[in-house]
């Protein structure tokens, strides 16, 4: 940006070029007369055309240059162009008027913006804006719009010279000159109601009485000026026995004081008149001894004035004029003033003089020594001191101290020092602080983990980077130098080095900004222990090493696997149990072979039937059950064909037979012995003729024996690793390396023990554990890095104790030293530097001290006494006995005052006694018992005399307070029972809930930690999910019994019968079905049956198998789709016998009947589980997946593995309960200072911060960080005046004269409705003397006693209350004003045209307040009443009001009524009195009142009932009838037209009705009944009853 240094000479383009382009005609008449050759140019100018191109420019382009400021170059563009506007070339402009295209130019560089800124001016006052409208509502409501503008200039702020506003406006925008502004309503002056009437002026005679108002409200924005405040009238008294005097001698004022004439001049003057006096005078001291004493004190005198170097008091004179005046005001002789002694006219005076200063001393040097970018700038003093003190002037001394802002200079300034918080490194997690906050039951467990708190230390160091460099860079160059001398060792650099890394701590009070906490949650990890699988079925008997087979030892294994790896956090033991357990056994093999399926039976010699032989298909084994390679089973027994029998038709057929069953026992011992059973069934039975008979009983079933090794059973058992010992023949490792996560500085070495252990026995030689097995007893580890303890240097020492004081010292009350002289100036006289005191000499009387005085117990003129003893060598000295010189009892009576004690104010918080609190007896306390228990609480006693005045509650025989017990209750926080057991899993097969709970056992009250949210019953549950294995538990069916026939055909025995068998709920492990239990662990719905239908074919018949499992339905489930099973026929039928049915059996595969779809289904998150030790933190949630069937059944997740569908669900995650920390408060501070130094109302605080806030359940911070408590009454003792005494004018009647008045002490309770009472001044001896603020106490002014007849102005009215300019009770922001005045006072109506002018004084002020007026009137009294003004406070007003909304105060009818019994209403119109009716004319005016008929209708009470007459009555005058015996109305039948009124024409229609029926009732009355016909039938008619809807039938 640019701007111009200069205007260019052409100015403005775009204004210049058309005045110049075209002259006016005469203008230019004018220019061609007067030059000359005006002939010629005129010729000239005929030919020529008239000017038709000017020259344009464009806006100045950006100042350009090179360096910043004046002397940059700007450019603008230049052209010609038409007069219409379009553009042409150069040559039709005239070059000698061509502008320039480019000036000088200030160039605008950043750091201007230091030097220049806006120069904002004060605003104007507020100019209306000329309305659209021209007429001016009635009614001012808010005021008119205006606006107010000022002025706004670029400076440079050093010199504060204007600069070009573009400079400014490089950096900021040129802010507003103009604003919107209010000019309020015009407001009259507003004064107050009249005083009363004054006595008269004259005790006899004509005079004349006055009475004054003073100013409430000044006129402001243009409203009327104020009314006189003064009004006069003429009074008579008595009349004058003696002639009033005229005349009255008149004293004027004192002039000022002024040095005599010089010695010369006075002794020439004197030299002739006064010889007579001056050899008199030299007569009285003419003796030696006088002349020299006079000598000498003149001299002394003019030594001491000469010694002061404070003050130099000089003695002149004044002069006054005392002259004799008419009471009309003119001078008159003084010889008609008539008076034996005339007023002094000159006396002694002290020369004034005014404060004299030295010269300004030197400037300081800048308080800012080093350099800051938040505060750059310091501060630079300089002082002067008095040369004299002001000599009877009210003009204070100048200031004497001037500071200035100041920047340090200097080629290397040093950054200032900064400070900043430091913190120690974080203590160790912990988590027992949390657990006393909680439960204490709890507090005595070991190896706690979970949520804990580590606490910090914090402290203030000196410490800022640039500080840092400085040093370092000064570092540098003393190391420079020292190196270029000499080269040593780098001792001064680590010193450096460590000055400046580890700073020493300093005053706490130097930091600022937020204290970093100083406690913190941490969380301890909390062991995961090692969860293992349960054990695999024992395997085969198998070399330790199949690598390496020797000798016929071998070990059966079992195997379990690790589910989840243990942690070794806080507490934990890191290590697993044994995973492998080992049998010993005998002829071991490491491979074998299996038999998978047995093949059909083989009739030898290729028969259909008879003897045969059934071949198994095998695969090879390893000793884990996985099949191998069949080479490696070489060496295995190969199983040897099975015998078997085909049938043949008409033998007996059995069945297969079945699976062998789980072993009996997993071992064999002396007692036990493992069995297996398998049987088989009769299918068929065979024919009495040829066929092979069924065997007996005992061959349908067989028993082998199984797990044959001795129940001993041995496993590898290992100890915990030992510690971390670091291992020195590794020296090449890293020096820092990280392993797991964590820094690492060295490897070590751990071990173990490792033993071989028997089962239920102990320990037992290695020999019977598979040493190929044994655990690892050494592995590496890494030691975590060394971390040296780092202290900081010590803090600089604390100031020594200063064991000299000075006397007396001259300080500020900061405590900074200053001079003498500004302590005798401000501070008063020097106070004593020494007293009296007395040393006891050996052969004075020696006593012990007085004691106190013994208590006063009666009433006034009691006394009371106190003594003393003789100690010492004292008592044998005789003069010590004599009681007239050393009384050993002293008496004085008691003080005759008496005094009452007074309770004041309200009871303190209830506040405990400092140090230790003592439980209540029988109330438990929890936490800390600081915060509750017994305490007091406080009410302040004032004391006062018979007199009424506040004295000191010490005269009470108080100690200023009523104290009375009361109780903090302490908070008890929510008690719940321990967590109950957790219930079994809901369900028996997939993922169920398990539930635990806790019942609530006390709720919290006073604070206490609040219960987590409970159910109806008050319970807290947690639950979690939980997964049965649907294998856990199984049916195990026993073979089907031999079919019994039902139908038995005793010559075939076959036919249909029934099977059964039993169906037993075991439970299942790995080496299958092992012990039988309840059958509902089972599932009921997948019980097998217990019974069957079934078929015993006839010898002669075919005999299948039995049926083969059902194959699988292909899915999805389809009814389309079949499933079916088959059966192979065992015996073929005889010639006769029935043929072999169909072995194949089909059936659709319907959903959910037999064939179903699994799907994998997710449980919701269980509640975040903490490990038994922690009570908070980090914990685990958990889900679990579940296998369901397409009919919502839980299955085996083996249904949804086999079809392979996708579980992509995490069922752990992370989860954080939040600890519950009790807030913690810091101490309760100090009590402070008391809020009132003295009186009634003061209070003492003190105050206590949250250290620490609650979080998640803990317990909350209380509400009351604050507590109050009164302070000791103390009476308020203050110097007040008493009031001006009247003017008093010395030997003269008017004039200039004096008032004085006095200070008295008075004592007060120091509230503002509190009237102080005097009493003596020696309680205000120690209170300075300052009354109103002021030190200066004025006792004595002058004043002026009017003259007779003088017109004057009274005393100042006081000030009125601050008063706000607003509208509808809304500041409009023009500040309060105050307001007083003085009224005329006129003694003399002849001399009013001598009279001043009224005066009205403002101020501003700020506590100002909104007042509203508003029309008050009182009640009507006949056709007037009273209308007057009010302020809102209640204070009646001239002025304020609104004229236009002025009530009437007079309500007279015009024409008058004149009628009788008529007055005026409020309606101006002429109305009858009570008792009267109107009658109008037809002009609706009152012609006359009519009197009413007056209806008397007697009570119940009144005993004159025979009242029958209607009498007319004045409505004023009073019924004879006592008040309550009867009522009165009056009827008015005519309405204010002088016609009826409508209710008359009601009445007299209502009559009519009354007398018809009336009549109609006599006529029935006495009309004769008809005699009834007699009937013939006389039976009864049923009667009916209708219900009508009525209740009470």
């Amino acid at each position: 940006m640019g701007l111009r240094a200069r205007r260019s000479a052409s100015g403005s383009p775009g204004a210049a070029g058309p005045r110049r382009g075209v002259l006016p005609l005469p203008r230019l008449l004018l220019l061609l007369l007067l030059r000359p050759g005006a002939c010629g140019a005129a010729a000239q100018g005929e030919a020529e055309a008239p000017t038709l191109y000017l020259w344009k420019t464009g806006p100045w382009g950006r100042c350009m240059g090179d360096e910043c400021g004046p002397g940059g170059i700007q450019t603008r563009a230049v052209w010609c162009a038409h007069v219409e506007g379009w553009t042409t070339l150069h040559t039709n402009c005239k070059p000698a008027e061509r502008p320039s295209n480019q000036q000088i130019c200030f160039k605008v560089c950043d750091w201007h913006k230091e030097l220049y800124d806006w120069s904002l001016g004060p605003w104007n006052q507020c100019q209306p804006v000329i309305s659209k409208s021209l007429e001016k509502p009635l009614e001012c409501i808010k005021g008119e719009e205006g606006i107010q503008v000022r002025e706004i200039t670029c400076i440079q702020k050093e010199k504060d010279i204007p600069a070009e506003d573009i400079i400014c406006e490089y950096f900021e925008p040129k802010p507003l000159l103009e604003q919107a502004c209010l000019i309020p309503c015009q407001q009259d002056c507003i004064v107050s109601e009249f005083s009363a009437w004054s006595e008269c002026s004259k005790t006899c005679g004509s005079g004349l009485q006055h009475r004054t108002r003073h100013v409430v409200a000044p006129p402001q924005f243009g409203g009327s000026g104020c009314p006189n405040l003064t009004e006069f009238q003429v009074c008579q008294s008595s009349p004058c026995e003696d002639e009033e005097s005229m005349y009255s001698l008149h004293v004027g004022p004192w002039s000022s004081c002024s040095m005599p004439h010089a010695r010369q001049v006075r002794q020439a003057r004197r030299r002739g008149k006064n010889k007579e006096r001056e050899k008199d005078r030299g007569k009285g001291v003419k003796d030696p001894e006088a002349r020299e004493l006079i000598k000498k004190k003149r001299n002394r005198n003019r030594q001491n004035r000469q010694e002061n170097k404070y003050w130099d008091i000089q003695i002149g004179y004044q002069t006054r004029e005392v002259m004799c005046t008419n009471k009309t005001g003119k001078a008159a002789d003084l010889s008609f003033c008539q008076q034996e002694k005339l007023p002094m006219t000159f006396q002694s005076c002290v020369i004034t003089k005014a404060c004299q200063v030295s010269e300004w001393s030197e400037w300081s040097p800048c308080s800012k020594t080093c350099h800051d970018t938040a505060s750059p700038k310091g501060t630079r003093v300089r002082t002067r001191i008095i040369r004299q003190f002001p000599i009877g002037s009210d003009k204070e001394c100048p200031e004497l101290e001037e500071k200035e802002p100041c920047a340090s200079q200097g080629d290397v300034v040093a950054p200032c020092a900064t400070y900043g918080w430091r913190t120690t490194e974080w203590t160790e997690c912990r988590v027992d602080p949390l657990l006393s906050q909680q439960d204490k039951r709890r507090g005595n467990q070991t190896a706690l983990c979970g949520g804990g708190v580590q606490t910090r230390e914090v402290y203030c160091v000196q410490a800022n980077e640039n500080l840092l460099s400085h040093l370092n860079t000064h570092k540098d160059k003393e190391e420079n130098k020292y190196q270029s001398t000499s080269k040593s060792s780098a001792a001064p650099f680590l010193s450096i080095t460590f000055e400046i890394t580890a700073s020493k701590p300093v005053d706490l009070k130097s930091c600022t900004g937020p204290v970093p906490n100083t406690t913190q949650l941490c969380h301890i990890p909390c062991p995961i222990e090692c969860e293992v699988s349960p054990w695999s079925a024992w395997g085969p008997c198998t070399y330790e090493n199949c690598n390496d087979q020797q000798g016929k030892k071998g070990f059966k294994l079992r195997k379990r696997r690790i589910t989840n790896e243990s942690t070794g956090g806080s507490g934990g033991s890191g290590n697993c149990p044994h995973l492998l357990e080992a049998i010993p056994c005998e002829e071991p093999s490491c491979y074998e072979w299996k038999a998978v399926k047995l093949g059909d039976c083989e009739p030898d010699n290729g028969k259909e039937c008879g003897p045969g032989t059934q071949v198994q298909e095998v695969v090879c084994i390893n000793s884990d059950g996985e099949e191998v390679d069949r080479q490696l089973c070489r060496d295995a027994i190969f199983p040897i064909p099975v015998a078997c029998y085909a049938p043949c038709p008409k033998d007996c057929v059995l069945s297969m037979w079945s699976a062998w069953s789980s072993c009996s026992h997993t071992c064999s011992g002396k007692t036990t012995e493992g069995k297996q059973i398998r049987a088989r069934s009769i299918l068929a039975y065979a024919g009495e003729e040829g066929g092979a008979q069924c065997p007996n009983s005992s061959a349908l079933q067989e028993v082998r024996s199984c797990n044959e090794h001795p129940c001993t059973v041995y496993h590898w058992q290992t100890g915990p690793w030992g510690q971390c010992i670091e291992d020195t023949s590794v020296s090449s490792f890293n020096t820092t390396t990280t392993w797991n996560g964590e820094a690492s500085c060295s490897v070590g070495m751990q071990t173990r023990k490792v033993i071989c252990v028997r089962v239920n026995v102990g320990q037992v030689g290695p020999k019977k554990c598979p040493e190929s097995l044994r655990p690892e007893t050494v592995r590496p580890c890494l030691l975590p890095c060394r971390k040296d303890c780092i202290v900081t240097p010590y803090s600089d020492w604390t100031s020594c104790p200063s064991s000299c004081k000075e006397a007396i010292t001259c300080r500020k009350q900061d405590g900074g030293p200053a001079g003498i002289h500004e302590c005798l100036w401000y501070a008063g006289p020097i106070p004593a530097l020494t007293q009296a005191c007395q040393i006891p000499c050996q052969d004075d009387c020696q006593f012990t001290s007085w004691s106190k005085f013994s208590s006063c117990n009666g009433d006034c003129g009691a006394v009371r006494t106190r003594k003393r003893t003789i100690v010492g060598k004292s008592k044998k000295k005789e003069k010590c006995k004599n009681s007239h010189l050393y009384p050993l009892i002293e008496t004085q009576y008691c003080p005759c005052d008496k005094y009452n004690a007074q309770p004041v104010g309200n009871w303190s918080d209830c506040i405990l006694p400092e140090g230790k609190v003592e439980a209540l007896l029988g109330v438990k306390t929890q936490g800390d018992t600081k915060e509750c228990g017994q305490g007091y609480r406080y009410q302040a006693m004032a004391c006062y005399d018979q007199n009424g005045r506040l004295v000191e509650t010490s005269r009470c025989n108080s100690h200023g307070y009523i104290e009375e017990a009361c109780i903090i209750p302490c908070p008890s926080d929510c008690k719940l029972s321990e967590w109950s057991n957790w219930s079994r899993c809901s369900k028996s097969c997939g993922s169920g809930v398990k539930v635990r709970s806790k019942w609530l056992r006390e709720k919290p009250y006073n604070g206490g930690r609040p219960c987590p949210k409970l159910d109806h019953v008050n319970q807290v549950y947690e639950v979690v999910p939980c997964h049965s294995d649907c294998s856990q538990y199984i049916w195990v069916p026993e073979p089907w019994s031999i079919c019994k026939v039902t139908f038995v055909n005793m010559r075939d025995n076959c036919g249909e019968g029934v099977q059964t068998r039993k169906v037993r709920c075991m439970q299942n492990t790995a080496d299958g079905p092992s012990d039988h239990v309840e059958d509902y662990l089972c599932d009921p719905e997948e019980m097998p049956l217990g019974s069957r239908e079934c078929k015993l074919p006839c010898p002669e018949d075919c005999v299948i198998s039995e049926w083969g499992p059902w194959t699988r339905c292909t899915l999805p489930c389809n009814q389309s789709s079949l499933r079916q099973r088959s059966a192979d026929p065992i015996r073929q039928p005889a010639d006769e016998g029935r043929a072999c049915p169909n072995a194949v059996e089909k059936e659709p595969c319907n959903l959910n009947k037999n064939c179903f779809h699994y799907d994998y289904n997710v449980t919701d998150w269980s509640t975040c589980q903490l490990s038994e030790k922690a009570v908070c933190g980090n914990g685990i949630k958990t889900r679990m997946l579940d296998c369901v069937r397409s009919d919502g059944k839980s299955v085996d997740l083996k249904y949804c593995e086999e079809l392979g569908l996708e579980k992509n669900w995490p069922m752990n995650t992370s989860c954080v309960v939040e600890c519950p920390v009790n807030c913690q408060l810091s101490d309760w501070s100090p009590w402070s200072d008391c809020s009132q130094t003295c009186g009634l109302t003061g209070k003492m605080i003190r105050r206590r911060t949250v250290t620490q806030p609650f979080q998640g359940d803990g317990r909350p911070c209380p509400a009351l960080m604050e507590q109050s408590k009164p302070c000791p009454v103390k009476p308020c003792y203050q110097w007040q005046y008493s009031q001006w005494s009247l003017c008093q004018v010395q030997d003269a009647q008017c004039g200039e004269g004096t008032r004085t008045r006095n200070i008295s002490c008075v004592v007060s309770n120091g509230s503002a409705d509190d009237f102080s009472k005097v009493v003596d001044e020696e309680f205000c001896t120690d209170i300075e003397p300052i009354i109103d603020g002021n030190k200066k106490m004025v006792l004595e002014e002058t004043c002026t006693q009017p003259c007779p007849g003088d017109c004057y102005l009274k005393d100042w009215s006081s000030w009125s209350l601050c008063q706000l300019t607003c509208v509808n009770g809304e500041d409009l922001g023009f500040g309060g004003i105050q307001v007083r005045s003085r009224a005329v006072i006129i003694q003399e109506l002849e001399n009013q045209h001598l009279c001043p002018e009224q005066v009205l004084e403002t101020k501003s002020c700020n506590d100002g307040q909104c007042y509203e007026y508003k029309w008050m009137a009182s009640a009507w009294k006949g056709s007037s009443r009273t209308v007057w003004c009010q302020r809102s406070d209640g204070i009646n007003v001239t002025g304020g009001c609104l004229v236009v909304r002025q009530p009437d105060a007079d309500r007279s009818c015009n024409p008058p009524c004149s009628q009788p019994h008529s007055y005026c209403s409020e309606m101006r119109t002429c109305s009858c009195e009570e008792g009267y009716t109107e009658v109008m004319s037809s002009n609706s005016t009152l012609e006359q009142c009519t009197l009413i008929p007056v209806v008397v209708i007697p009570t119940v009470e009144d005993k004159r009932g025979d009242v029958k007459t209607s009498r007319a009555v004045h409505p004023t005058q009073s019924s004879s009838n006592p008040t309550g015996r009867g009522r009165t109305w009056f009827l008015q039948p005519f309405g204010p037209d002088g016609r009826l009124k409508t209710w008359v024409y009601g009445v007299a229609a209502g009559a009519f009705v009354l007398l018809i029926f009336i009549v109609s009732m006599i006529y029935l009355a006495c009309k004769k009944p008809k005699k009834p016909q007699r009937r013939q039938n006389n039976r009864l008619k049923p009667l009916t009853l209708a219900y009508d809807g009525d209740a009470d039938m």
